[in-house]
């Protein structure tokens, strides 16, 4: 399953946001249920329900719609969607935590802490540069950030969908050819803590960090362009972005 900006569920979800960025909530929860009505499919569904519950000011009917987010989450077999888990889990918990139902918040703090850290995906991966590479380069982490050029990365990023990678390598500094190289983790790696469970539940970009090398063992050259204006558009994006890189 690949994220689709386009959905119309998912762009009502974003609007709603602004809403919220607006300091606007009355506005954002009604475009959240709207596209909880609108959604057609466990993913939609999923998505939406997430978004009405933090917009619920009773307790019981927050967890009423964590629950439904979490009912449809469970019938998805996808690794970005469960990313959301320990959260939804730990969300589900922290509500009957307040509501005095001391046993089932235990329970589910419990099922949140049973998730470990290292995702399901099993790819195949990309990873965007400027930089030529050959198969079996490997790339190593302590290089500058793409995005705060006075910040040495701890780790190595990748995602799982290509055009991501292609997005990456677009707003790369330098002038040298994009590149989308196929790569393989050499060690252990982890959800990208600066996207996961930040605009959307889980990780639907598919998005990982690795402390560990990341070898390559190909090149893509078929991933979707972004536009002069598409690109700006995120340059100014992040431009803006408030908050540390976590690292």
């Amino acid at each position: 399953m690949e994220f689709n900006p386009n959905n119309n569920v998912i762009k009502l979800c974003l609007q709603g946001m602004g809403m919220e960025d607006k300091d606007e909530p009355e506005g954002a929860g009604r475009l959240f249920l709207q596209a909880w009505n609108e959604s057609t499919n466990d993913f939609e569904k999923f998505t939406a329900a997430y978004y009405v519950a933090r917009h619920q000011d009773n307790v019981r009917d927050k967890l009423k719609w964590l629950e439904t987010s979490l009912q449809f989450a469970l019938k998805i077999d996808d690794a970005s969607v469960k990313a959301a888990f320990p959260s939804l889990y730990s969300n589900i918990a922290k509500c009957h935590e307040d509501l005095g139902e001391l046993e089932d918040a235990k329970k589910n703090y419990e099922l949140a802490n049973s998730f470990t850290d290292n995702p399901s995906d099993d790819g195949p991966f990309y990873h965007g540069t400027r930089a030529d590479l050959q198969v079996g380069d490997l790339l190593t982490p302590g290089g500058t950030s793409n995005y705060k050029s006075d910040l040495v990365m701890n780790h190595i990023y990748f995602t799982a969908i290509a055009n991501g990678a292609g997005l990456a390598a677009a707003l790369a500094s330098g002038d040298s050819p994009e590149r989308v190289y196929i790569v393989e983790p050499t060690g252990s790696f982890e959800h990208d803590p600066n996207v996961t469970d930040k605009k959307f539940p889980g990780n639907p970009t598919r998005s990982y960090r690795s402390a560990a090398p990341l070898r390559i063992v190909g090149e893509v050259t078929d991933w979707v362009r972004q536009t002069p204006e598409q690109l700006q558009q995120w340059r100014d994006k992040l431009a803006n972005v408030k908050g540390e890189i976590i690292n």
